[in-house]
């Protein structure tokens, strides 16, 4: 069974460290999503359909809105993959004002699995370390050193882009028609999807809305509706003390036991173990999807 280590998050987003041993549903982030191996098997993601190793040597790198799945090896069945998962807020890499910190929209990496250096390497092994230790992370210098890792991951791959435009939220929407409708998404995340209502509320055809959503997000309807959940989850789980029976009922699963069976699937953890090990770098920011 697959569990989590330790779990920092902050207004730079959410820093896992993950003992993986099963695979994950199709799913995706508002983040930009870094993958590093730290030991254990090989494993790979799927992004888009297509499998990109994670090997001691490789990163995979998921932009944001793009669905990606975790993939354990059959072959490797019993054994595990220590994963260090980068989730990065668009708006902090943005506010650091790096040259890497460009682009626009879902296409922010140019490719999916990058060779990674020496000296990304040990940086993601001294990040490793650090989360496994009993110490209380401090931010500034927790968010220097994560900094450090990811201009030693993604850095190459900017080296001869303009580095002139800041990055923009992934999620801005330009259609109106649509962002109506996640906003009537969002208010309404203890109601069951449906996608007759949705296009209702954008005023579109169920076929016309349906299309239409999925060229402004990358993902469907059902997808989206899924990230709201997970980050408002997280957020209630890391926020405050909610019974998790209570937090399901809000959520609008019909037990518990669905609400666990849904995060599991897309997080590899139960709530009660994501709340255990979650750390507040800075207990005064929570991620949140623009829109």
């Amino acid at each position: 069974m697959s569990a989590a280590i330790r779990i920092f998050q902050g207004k730079f987003g959410r820093v896992a460290l993950l003992n993986m041993d099963a695979p994950l549903v199709y799913h995706a982030h508002h983040h930009c999503h870094i993958l590093l191996k730290v030991e254990g098997c090989d494993a790979a993601f799927a992004i888009n359909e297509t499998l990109q190793p994670l090997t001691d040597d490789t990163a995979v790198l998921v932009n944001a809105w793009e669905p990606h799945a975790y993939r354990h090896p059959p072959e490797s069945a019993g054994r595990r993959t220590v994963i260090l998962a980068l989730y990065i807020e668009p708006g902090w890499l943005a506010a650091i004002q790096h040259p890497l910190a460009y682009g626009s929209g879902s296409g922010y990496f140019p490719q999916p699995c990058v060779a990674i250096s020496g000296r990304a390497r040990k940086l993601a092994d001294q990040l490793a370390a650090e989360m496994c230790s009993n110490d209380e992370p401090i931010p500034a210098s927790f968010e220097h050193r994560l900094f450090e890792l990811m201009v030693s991951v993604i850095d190459p791959l900017h080296l001869h882009r303009d580095g002139s435009r800041a990055i923009l939220p992934a999620s801005r929407i330009a259609d109106r028609r649509i962002r109506r409708a996640i906003a009537f998404m969002r208010a309404n995340l203890g109601a069951e999807p449906d996608v007759e209502t949705m296009a209702a509320q954008a005023g579109l055809s169920r076929a016309h809305f349906y299309t239409m959503f999925r060229l402004c997000t990358n993902v469907t309807p059902h997808v989206y509706t899924n990230v709201l959940r997970m980050e408002q989850a997280i957020n209630d789980l890391s926020g405050g003390q909610m019974p998790i029976a209570l937090l399901s009922e809000h959520m609008g699963f019909s037990a518990p036991g669905h609400f666990t069976r849904f995060f599991r699937q897309h997080l590899g953890i139960t709530p009660s173990e994501y709340r255990r090990v979650v750390n507040l770098v800075d207990a005064t920011t929570h991620g949140s999807i623009e829109i």
